[in-house]
């Protein structure tokens, strides 16, 4: 696909750049790097990565870069910062000179938010993500090559998928490789670590994980044993792999920032410390690497053209973020099932909850599917107030949706007998090998679709991404044999007492309002995003007076009286809610129907 560029100005790569990080001051959240980079004399453009891959948005984060020195041949070299690109560095290299040096800092984030630009240390273990601690030459990345040591604190171990050539006293040197290879191969390291091995057919497979304490790298065995069977039922749904080795970089912390991002050959997946420490926690948690997981075929090998960019400065289209990031989302829970992490039952609820929320999302009457994706580098910054009236990234649920329903599609017009698993295969599958990038457009995407099941894929898409109004893309769930439906029994992946689908409430456990959803009683008696419920009904607030208050009386007509804080002043809302206390989504079977989801689910290599 890309073809080579010419470097601009100075550069003329006539060897690798060195790249050499110290990261013995982790945890003080410091890393220093120091780059050599082969030149000639004249204008030289040097870029820091703006346009981070599966973040999708300008996330590269500069303002955290310090201390930036040029030198040639021992003196200093003035440069200056480009007037409209932030993250462009120009300078004037001298005659005579053939090497640039360049030191810089990277100071880590110390907050839990974000995707990579968050927090990435603590005292005890550091994720080194590359793109923080270099700068590049203007030109294709894939015509790049760096060469990389990194120096951790004493008695770390580590963890990557970039090749390793050789350690020597704490200092890791890697192979060469090229600037996207680099940047896609973060490290995780840590005084507390562990390898654990789970499969060596067809690669192998690992995870490397990395917590604060030596407690933290306890799996639970029955979480281990479906993180094992991951990796066969993931082999058996694709057909293939495009890769040399897997690793899950797996950080346990409260500490970092808790998110999952894709690589071709690894997975950077942190989570909070006690995310296995109770049965709740391991529900919420068991999806993430599965989904991760799933992107090294669709986000990494398969990728939107959009999203296929020649450099790190160059803006990232996602207006097919619906395939990208709703497909993986299908592809994983059902992978989390399939393997043992969730039970069928889990996944109906799962299912259901999506299902619920976005039923209860009015935005979805001014702002189509397609608009969340083409509006995915705004919208993942957003806050969550106000959420259901601005839409928020939901092309990961509704797209997750709309692949349940072509999915049962082709199961119909096949008699059953030919599923998503065959598109995968097709798409996503053989031959195997080692990382690879081959994009597609819409167009390509719908034709392999009709080579599985003829049918008028392009219109089925178009239809739905560009739908404006209430309706919910329920017709997967309905076709394969269930429906949503609301009762008192809690959901395990709601939220406490979260009066959403009751009163239209949403709420954290301190009563601050995370949004009053439109059209439902708060938000017809008044009560907007910001406030806070400090009283419900003469009591103070908590998750069981305001799950008590909804249960009273039973069924009818009656007033829920809200104090409720705004910005120091106090007003009572009275809001009236005619129903049974609780409203939980959960799936039941439409009777007489085939049950097309169980069949979904069933595991492919047990």
């Amino acid at each position: 696909m890309f073809l080579s560029v010419a470097l601009a100005g100075a550069m003329a790569q006539s060897g690798p750049i060195r790249l050499d990080v110290d990261a013995t001051g982790a945890p003080r959240r410091i890393f220093r790097a120091h780059l050599t980079i082969p030149v000639s004399a004249g204008p030289l453009t040097l870029l820091y990565p703006e346009w981070i891959p599966g973040e999708h948005a300008p996330t590269g984060p500069i303002t955290n870069l310090t201390g930036l020195v040029l030198t040639a041949g021992g003196k200093r070299i003035p440069w200056r910062r480009d007037d409209v690109d932030m993250y462009a560095f120009h300078c004037d290299v001298p005659p005579g000179a053939t090497t640039l040096d360049v030191s810089l800092d990277f100071l880590s984030a110390a907050d839990t938010q974000g995707f990579s630009s968050g927090g990435s240390t603590s005292d005890k273990l550091a994720v080194i993500s590359w793109n923080q601690v270099l700068l590049y030459p203007k030109g294709n990345i894939r015509d790049l090559t760096y060469k990389a040591s990194l120096r951790l604190p004493d008695g770390w171990k580590f963890g990557t998928a970039l090749p390793v050539a050789s350690e020597n006293g704490g200092t890791i040197e890697f192979q060469p490789v090229t600037l996207n290879m680099l940047v896609d191969s973060p490290v995780s390291a840590g005084q507390y670590y562990r390898v654990i091995p789970l499969a060596a057919q067809p690669v192998p497979h690992e995870i490397d994980l990395a917590g604060d304490t030596e407690a933290a790298l306890d799996v639970p065995e029955g979480m281990l044993d479906g993180f094992k069977r991951l990796v066969p039922e993931a082999q058996a749904l694709f057909g293939a792999h495009h890769y040399n080795d897997y690793h899950f970089l797996l950080t346990l912390s409260d500490h970092v920032a808790h998110f999952g991002l894709e690589h071709h050959q690894s997975s950077d997946d942190r989570i909070g410390a006690e995310s296995f420490s109770g049965a709740k926690e391991r529900l919420h948690s068991a999806g993430l690497l599965p989904h991760e997981f799933v992107h090294s075929w669709n986000g990494k090998y398969r990728r939107p053209v959009g999203l296929t960019t020649q450099d790190y400065s160059q803006p990232m289209k996602g207006d097919m973020l619906w395939v990208y990031e709703g497909l993986t989302t299908y592809l994983g829970n059902v992978l989390t099932t399939r393997s043992g992490l969730w039970t069928p039952e889990q996944y109906r609820d799962s299912l259901a909850q999506v299902a619920a929320y976005l039923e209860h999302e009015p935005g979805r009457e001014w702002r189509s599917l397609e608009d969340t994706a083409v509006a995915a580098q705004l919208l993942y910054a957003a806050p969550p107030t106000w959420d259901a009236w601005r839409r928020g990234t939901d092309f990961y649920d509704e797209g997750a949706l709309l692949w349940l329903e072509a999915d049962t599609i082709i199961r119909q017009k096949s008699g059953n007998q030919r599923s998503l698993d065959d598109f995968c295969k097709e798409f996503y599958g053989p031959p195997s090998g080692p990382p690879e990038l081959k994009p597609y457009t819409f167009d390509e995407l719908t034709a392999a679709l009709n080579r599985i099941v003829p049918y008028d894929w392009a219109t089925f898409f178009r239809t739905r991404l560009n739908y404006v109004g209430p309706r919910v893309p329920e017709g997967g769930i309905e076709a394969s044999g269930w429906r949503v439906v609301y009762n008192d029994k809690p959901n395990d992946f709601g939220r406490g007492a979260d009066a959403a689908y009751s009163i239209g409430l949403r709420v954290d456990k301190n009563g601050e309002v995370i949004d009053a959803i439109s059209g439902m009683p708060a938000a017809h008696a008044g009560i907007t995003p910001g406030m806070k419920v400090v009283g419900v009904n003469s009591h103070a607030w908590s998750d069981k007076t305001l799950e008590d208050a909804l249960k009273k009386n039973g069924n009818g007509t009656r007033t829920i009286d809200l104090l409720v804080s705004n910005d120091n002043y106090f007003h009572n809302y009275k809001v009236t809610y005619t129903g049974s206390g609780q409203r939980y989504p959960h799936l039941e079977r439409i009777p007489g129907t085939p049950d097309l989801l169980s069949d979904i689910l069933k595991p492919k290599n047990r």
